[in-house]
């Protein structure tokens, strides 16, 4: 999900801001310009250890001076099958978005959990009818991706779907209740076979 790459980028020194330091400029320039936009799939969470290379051009018709940069790159690149952490943001009659890293994911409500589930619009909550399990803003959940859709464009617009419905999946409450349970029930001993020897 998340990995640090090496890149090399070209940043635009408007004229205006050619007297300055050139480090301090490249510097903030890389950062505005390239932290927050999707490249190759890939979102670019923070930009550092950002250095020139060699001497910038000077575009005929240009005032301004093109720097290349050397920088290393936090990078957020979701996948499918990929198990994440994440915590409900909001809860509507269709299902659960899930803030999953700088990105929000859909569960949509046939993918929260293996019993039919209850929209209470009025507490915002989605509730398992047999169980009694409820989803809601704030809970942490473990998902699956399950569907990725980016929009390079716009990345708050990217659609990835998510769901809870396999083992070890689901809200964490759920999980730890679900561990205890099964660790409070006592173990059969193994039969022994007649006749077998020993």
């Amino acid at each position: 999900m998340y990995r640090i790459v090496r890149r090399e980028d070209t940043v635009r020194i408007p004229p205006d801001r050619l007297g300055e330091e050139v480090d301090t400029v490249v510097n903030e320039l890389a950062r505005t310009g390239f932290e927050g936009k999707f490249d190759k799939g890939q979102l670019t969470v923070l930009v550092t250890n950002i250095s020139p290379v060699g001497v910038g051009r000077i575009i005929h018709g240009d005032g301004a001076v093109y720097q290349k940069v050397n920088y290393e790159a936090l990078v957020f690149r979701p996948e499918i099958q990929e198990v994440v952490l994440g915590t409900v943001c909001e809860v509507l009659k269709f299902g659960a978005f899930v803030h999953i890293g700088p990105l929000d994911g859909l569960l949509h409500i046939s993918q929260i959990m293996d019993d039919r589930v209850e929209v209470n619009e009025a507490s915002n909550r989605l509730i398992g009818k047999d169980t009694k399990k409820e989803l809601k803003v704030g809970d942490l959940v473990r998902a699956r991706i399950v569907a990725i859709s980016i929009n390079e464009r716009t990345p708050r617009e990217s659609k990835i779907g998510l769901t809870m419905r396999q083992p070890g999946l689901g809200k964490l409450e759920w999980l730890t209740a679900d561990r205890d349970s099964k660790e409070e029930k006592p173990k059969k001993a193994p039969k022994e076979k007649k006749g077998a020897p020993r």
